[in-house]
């Protein structure tokens, strides 16, 4: 079980911050998650990470990840599995658990992880922390080894809505935190409740309620895109996997075998099919101000190596976010199957950062105002459900 990959010898004063080891630092080894890299010392630091050391934080820490960011487990067969410090025996998610399990495990207050198809917000559902994508471009991701460019984001992660944002504001500088208001000036599209857990269900249920202007939308999902993203990752390991196709571990290694048959054909047809995907997220969303919907269909699964079955189910309400480039923040938002954290996501067309980050900050302090809501939904659930 880790969490750190490295550490360096002496930290100094400031904001401790986890440091996804997918980005480089310079004079502190940085791996990647893959044996590859395992002596690997960059002689310059990642840009995300470079503005936030000019911000105020210190890294305490390179965290453990899914080897190349490629899974949603974080079982690493180089370095070790990442725990959940909220919930031994269950996943924390991934690619960026190290990053959630040492918030979780209260050794950061701040956490830098990247997402290419949920990679910051599954954790941050698993370990019952905050995170946030941006929108496509708004971190720089120079010095974060890539996995499929046009999906790939960098952002923060934090306990709380108000971590995220602060360092959203060193991360992308100019970015501003327009205020909504309140919550009740939003119009709020909800989708995707009927596809989760009946507890997530319930607490994402509870989430909406305090959306007065909340309705139910019926907004799609993407099909036949995956060419796209495989395609980029083949491309991102052609000048490794070949000749060190033995040093990846079986998962990762199965993964890119698939990548590297996808088709030319194969490969302009699920272009196409993206193409018509964000046309029709965009009409979908037309006259929206934010999108609601649950962020992981259920709570953290037990801890399993291979991830190759969850992975489709793990990331089927993160993952649009992704092929649209458009912000979306995971929030915790109470106890559900197993006592266990659901977590509720919420997004916005590309730009829309500031409203969603403040609509967030606004729900979590609704959430915390509501601390009986998990009993009363256990009591109104029918039986076998509880």
């Amino acid at each position: 079980m880790t969490i750190f990959l490295a550490r360096p010898e002496r930290v100094g004063e400031g904001i401790a911050l986890a440091v996804k080891d997918l980005f480089d630092t310079a004079g502190l080894r940085t791996t990647y998650g893959s044996i590859l890299f395992a002596e690997h010392l960059p002689d310059r630091t990642a840009t995300a990470v470079a503005r936030l050391e000019a911000a105020g934080y210190v890294i305490v820490g390179k965290t453990n990840l899914h080897e190349f960011a490629y899974g949603i487990t974080s079982y690493n067969p180089h370095f070790g599995e990442v725990p959940n410090p909220l919930a031994p025996g269950r996943t924390a998610g991934g690619s960026s658990a190290g990053s959630a399990a040492a918030l979780a495990a209260g050794l950061a207050d701040a956490a830098l992880g990247s997402d290419s198809g949920g990679s910051i917000r599954i954790p941050a559902a698993c370990c019952g922390v905050v995170g946030f994508k941006p929108s496509r471009g708004l971190v720089p991701l120079e010095g974060c080894f890539p996995l499929a460019p046009s999906f790939d984001h960098a952002g923060p992660m934090g306990r709380d809505v108000e971590t995220c944002a602060r360092m959203l504001e060193a991360l992308a500088p100019g970015f501003d935190r327009a205020d909504p208001g309140s919550l009740d000036e939003l119009e709020v599209g909800v989708a995707w409740l009927e596809l989760a857990e009946p507890l997530v269900r319930a607490r994402v249920q509870t989430a909406v309620e305090l959306f007065p202007r909340g309705r139910a939308v019926d907004f799609p999902l993407p099909e036949g895109i995956g060419p796209v993203f495989m395609r980029e990752a083949a491309e991102s390991h052609r000048g490794h996997f070949p000749e060190h196709a033995d040093a990846y571990g079986e998962n990762v290694r199965t993964k890119l075998e698939r990548c590297l048959e996808v088709t030319d054909a194969e490969f302009e047809d699920a272009r196409r099919r993206l193409e018509e995907y964000r046309q029709r997220a965009a009409e979908a969303a037309e006259g929206l101000d934010l999108l609601v919907t649950p962020t992981v269909p259920f709570v953290a699964p037990p801890a399993i190596r291979d991830d190759l079955e969850l992975r489709g189910p793990m990331i089927r309400f993160t993952y649009p976010f992704n092929a649209l480039g458009w912000p979306a923040l995971a929030l915790p938002c109470g106890p559900a199957e197993d006592g266990l954290p659901a977590s509720v996501q919420l997004a916005a067309p590309a730009g829309a950062d500031a409203r969603v980050i403040q609509a967030g900050s606004l729900l979590e302090l609704g959430l915390r105002a509501r601390p009986r809501e998990a009993a009363e939904i256990r009591g109104s659930l029918p039986a076998g459900q509880a």
